[in-house]
């Protein structure tokens, strides 16, 4: 009887992370809900992808291999780094070091220069002051005569903030009289401060905009955002009352920054605007929370026209597939049946632990026209209103948001 014949040998990997060495390997510094999306957006594409992270629950970890390790580590960010077509990160609290170190091996994209600005809030407003984008008055503060200086030039009501870190509404307090100074000092004194402009605008707006490698440039609709606590709560798109004029305004205030910084994929402003002008409050170096809508929302989500950018592909149009409208879910997800229920929505779980505050996940809905998105909006909200809070973690537990 002739013996069956042996079954092939399994394939061997040779990618140094375990990955299958046919595809593009893209490297990305951190691994938190953004490189997950990102990886989520690259797979149909072709791509595999692996992360650096300090926390060996990152929720990219389904996607690709996390090495565990500080963002500080410069040996991991070279080791995540070997072998990869391009590296490019999701947050903009990476240090630049890090990625710089990453830079020995593979392509960084965007450049590390751009983390640079967006960490150091008085760089930021000033690079935003020599492009001739309008900004909040603002003073920088290092210490009490030079809070008391900076009061003069900016007034009340105002916004003392930490220069560096901080995010989400964290290391800042508004001053709204004299009486609120010597806390918001107190709270905050210790480290380089900004004090800016308490603005009275009308609503808070951002634009998306996207630089291939060759230069190449394209822009979302403008986004109309809306915050709580300081952490983004829902937003629409295209922002309402938003005409040609106000929509090429603010392209023009991203474009400034993508030629300045020579910058290499998808890059945030948020905006007041003002009714006669739009200011800029900041700029995120990265795919944004504003833009997740994007993902059944524009005919190319964020995410995939970031890939498309730093891997010098074409990038992909940025047009809307009607009215869309995004509600973060915080803290704890809402029944998921309830929201699934709602026409045209769509659920995205970031496979995080509850956690009061935490970002972990988010619903986008899509209609033909504003009013429909509006009323999808409402009944996700009206979901997400009925949730429980989480227990608050344990004592000496820590996570991030």
């Amino acid at each position: 009887m002739t013996p069956p014949p042996a079954r092939p040998p399994a394939p061997t990997r040779t990618d140094p992370a375990g990955l299958d060495p046919a595809g593009p390997v893209v490297a990305v510094l951190g691994g938190g809900q953004l490189g997950r999306m990102l990886g989520l957006a690259g797979i149909p594409l072709g791509l595999n992808f692996r992360f650096l992270d300090p926390s060996p629950s990152a929720t990219a970890q389904a996607i690709g291999p996390v090495r565990v390790a500080a963002l500080e580590d410069e040996t991991a960010a070279r080791a995540v780094a070997t072998g990869a077509r391009v590296v490019t990160w999701e947050w903009e609290g990476i240090p630049a070091a890090t990625a710089r170190a990453a830079a020995a091996h593979a392509p960084v994209r965007p450049d590390p220069r751009a983390l640079e600005v967006a960490q150091d809030r008085l760089v930021e407003k000033t690079t935003f002051v020599r492009l001739g984008i309008d900004v909040p008055t603002f003073a920088a503060v290092d210490d009490q005569a030079g809070l008391r200086a900076a009061l003069d030039t900016v007034g009340l009501p105002a916004v003392l903030k930490t220069r560096r870190g901080g995010y989400d509404g964290k290391g800042q307090r508004v001053l709204r009289d004299a009486g609120d100074v010597d806390g918001a000092w107190a709270a905050l004194g210790g480290a380089p401060l900004i004090l800016e402009e308490l603005v009275p605008f009308q609503r808070e707006l951002s634009v998306l905009a996207v630089r291939g490698l060759t230069g190449e440039t394209a822009c979302y609709p403008l986004i109309e955002t809306e915050h709580g606590d300081g952490v983004l709560r829902a937003c629409r798109a295209p922002a309402p009352w938003v005409d040609e004029e106000r929509q090429e305004a603010g392209f023009a205030i991203a474009a400034r920054l993508l030629t300045e910084l020579d910058y290499v994929g998808l890059l945030t402003v948020e905006l007041f605007d003002c009714g006669d002008r739009l200011l800029a409050n900041e700029f995120a170096p990265r795919v944004h929370n504003s833009g997740h809508w994007t993902i059944e929302g524009s005919v190319t989500s964020q995410f995939e026209n970031h890939l498309r950018a730093i891997l010098g592909w074409p990038l992909g149009a940025t047009t809307g597939r009607g009215h869309s409208g995004l509600v973060n879910l915080l803290g704890a997800l809402p029944d998921r049946e309830q929201l699934l229920a709602i026409e045209d929505a769509h659920l995205h779980d970031y496979r995080k632990a509850p956690h009061p505050g935490r970002k972990v996940g988010h619903v986008t809905v899509i209609a033909d026209t504003a009013e429909g998105r509006d009323r999808r909006l409402a009944a996700v909200r009206a979901v997400v209103d009925s949730t429980p809070p989480p227990s608050p973690p344990t004592r000496g537990r820590q996570q991030s948001g």
